[in-house]
Parts: C-alpha cells; sequence; structure tokens
C-alpha cells in the first residue's frame, strides 16, 4: 500500500497543476478579448461628440477671454481643436470674410461696409479701454488728484493744442508729453476716438503694435501716455495695475479733480464694478464681439457659439470682463 501510495501522489501533483494551468488559460482566454479591445484606437465616440477644427482671430481685448473659452470647450469636447490668435480688430474682420477663419473677435461695433459683406456680430462680453501713464511721472500725484478730462484727452491726442505735462496738471511745467496710439487697426483706438468724437485714424501719437507694445512703451518712458484695454493694464494674479503703469483716471464731470466716487482704479474688480454700474464712462466702455460671414451654418462653430453665450459667461469675470446682458446675446 506504501508503495503504491507513493506512485499517486506525483501523479495527483501533476494533475492538480495541469487543471489549475488550464484554469489559468481559460481566463486568460476570456480576457484578451476585454483588455485589449480599445488598444490601438481611441474609446468609441458618445452620441453627439463633435470632432473638427475652429479658427478664430482678431481682437487683442478678446483674446485672453477666448483662449479660456477655447480650453473649456476642448476639455468637454476632446475631438475639436480650437486656434486663436491675435492682431486687431480689423485683421478678425478681415480674415472672417476672406474665409480664412471660421470667426473673428471684435472690440468695436462693425463698420457699415462690413455688414454689406455679410459680418454677423453677436456680443460676448463687456470691457473698456484705459488711459495710462508711467508711474515714476515726476507729476504723478498731481495727475492722479487731476485727472484726464475729455477736453483734455481730446487736446492730446485729436488736436494736438495739449503738448506739455504742466498743461494736463494744471502747472507751470513745460516737460512735453510723449504721445502714444495704436499702428494696427484696432477696437481700443477706435473706441477710444469715439469718447474723444473721432476716429483712429484721427489719433496723433507715436503708433505702437497690439495692447502689449502700448503697456511696454509707457512703462519704459516717465513722460508716456497711451490707452490701452482693461485686461492688458492689469496683472492677472494680483488684480493690480502691471509694473510701471498707472492708469489715468478719467474725470467725468470735468471739475479738475477725481471726487470718491470717481476712485475705481486701483483694481481690476473695482473698475469692473464700476463699468457695471455705469460710472466709468462709455466709450471708452463697450461691448466685444465674435463675428462670422453670414450666420454660422458649421456644426462646432455653432455648438462653440452657443458655449460662449451660456456655460462660457461664467469665465467673464475671472477674466477681468463683463457677462453680456441677455438682451445683446444673439442666437446662432
Amino acid at each position: 500500500m506504501k508503495k503504491n501510495s507513493c506512485k499517486e501522489k506525483p501523479i495527483q501533483h501533476m494533475l492538480y497543476i495541469i487543471r489549475s494551468r488550464a484554469t489559468k488559460l481559460v481566463i486568460v482566454l476570456f480576457l484578451l478579448p476585454i483588455l485589449f479591445s480599445g488598444c490601438g484606437r481611441k474609446p468609441a465616440a458618445k452620441a453627439g461628440d463633435l470632432q473638427g477644427n475652429i479658427a478664430v482671430s482678431g481682437a487683442f481685448a478678446l483674446y485672453p477671454l477666448m483662449l479660456r473659452w477655447a480650453d473649456a470647450f476642448s476639455q468637454r469636447h476632446p475631438g475639436v481643436t480650437i486656434d486663436v490668435s491675435a492682431g486687431g480688430s480689423g485683421k478678425g474682420v478681415t480674415d472672417v470674410l476672406a474665409g480664412q477663419v471660421d470667426l473673428g473677435m471684435v472690440s468695436r461695433d462693425l463698420k457699415a461696409p462690413e455688414r454689406q459683406h455679410g459680418a454677423v456680430a453677436v456680443a460676448v462680453a463687456r470691457d473698456a479701454v484705459v488711459p495710462i501713464i508711467n508711474i515714476h511721472h515726476p507729476l504723478y500725484r498731481q495727475l492722479l488728484q487731476r485727472g484726464l478730462s475729455q477736453k483734455t484727452a481730446s487736446g492730446i491726442w485729436v488736436t494736438g493744442r495739449v503738448k506739455t505735462w504742466g498743461q494736463v496738471a494744471g502747472l507751470i511745467n513745460q516737460t512735453p508729453i510723449n504721445v502714444y496710439t495704436r499702428s494696427d487697426a484696432c477696437g481700443a483706438a477706435e473706441t477710444f476716438a469715439a469718447w474723444l468724437k473721432s476716429h483712429q485714424e484721427d489719433l496723433l501719437g507715436t503708433g505702437v503694435y497690439g495692447d502689449p507694445g502700448i503697456v511696454r512703451q509707457v512703462a519704459n518712458d516717465p513722460y508716456g501716455v497711451g490707452m490701452c484695454n482693461i485686461s492688458y493694464a492689469f496683472d492677472d494674479q494680483t488684480g493690480r495695475p502691471n509694473d510701471g503703469i498707472a492708469l489715468f483716471p478719467i474725470d467725468t464731470n470735468d471739475d479738475g479733480r477725481i471726487s470718491k466716487e470717481e476712485q475705481f482704479y486701483a483694481s481690476k474688480q473695482t473698475l469692473i464694478k464700476a463699468i457695471q454700474d455705469g460710472r466709468y464712462p462709455c466709450p471708452p466702455a463697450r461691448q466685444l464681439y465674435v463675428v462670422s460671414k453670414g450666420k454660422p451654418q458649421n456644426a462646432i462653430v455653432k455648438a462653440f457659439l452657443r458655449f460662449i453665450l451660456e456655460e462660457g459667461q461664467q469665465y467673464n469675470v475671472p477674466a477681468g470682463f463683463i457677462p453680456v446682458n441677455e438682451k445683446n446675446k444673439a442666437k446662432h
């Protein structure tokens, strides 16, 4: 019996191993189709998923907010790629009418010839253009106390009759004003000119390309004055004016001083609140638009516009913009 038992044990052990390996093989064969079903291709698209590309160009003013919208929309629709480039409102309209982009960013009202060629605008945000000076200006305190009236601003940028900082500050000072304006066709300069009852092409000063260029130029020139969109006047992280510049407060009632009610330039949020309340003049406060050639027919573009006007409005205030009023929304 002992002898037979010794022979049976190896046989039983071998049968156990065979059965165990067979079981594992069955499990592996069962799992293989599941494990590798997704390899080599993307997961199956859900119903309603969007696929394609959207190209956007135009206003520097809207560029930071458009980047946020594009990123949020692409996260919700991974199959959609959105290319955004800044180059001024004029470029945005030109590109969209030429069919080079799907949407143009425009920070001014459309002109009659643009509408005649099929440009259709929808308001997507509000912001403002602000005058800026160098924080190291020798008359810095006096300028902030006195402010900039519409009449004085017109004398600087339109008629050229205001040539010295003494004229601006109400003092005897013959230091010449170094005036900067935009060299590119843009909504910021057109809106600022509209405040002065004029047009961009009539503005005097050294032409500088883009908002970043204007801010950099004024920050490097103690005697410089310029204008820019509020999103470029403030630091994104602190909400305070960018290094080297200060916002030149507007004397809205032309009484030669900045009253407590006119002091709302210390931070981005206080200025946004003043624009919302109507305490900051309009212009240079203004609407920002997305422009298409005719009403969009592309399903992806239409979905993106709906997103901007609805869910996308939550990104306006954090980015330094004001959401559009319901009455100003256009449906696509």
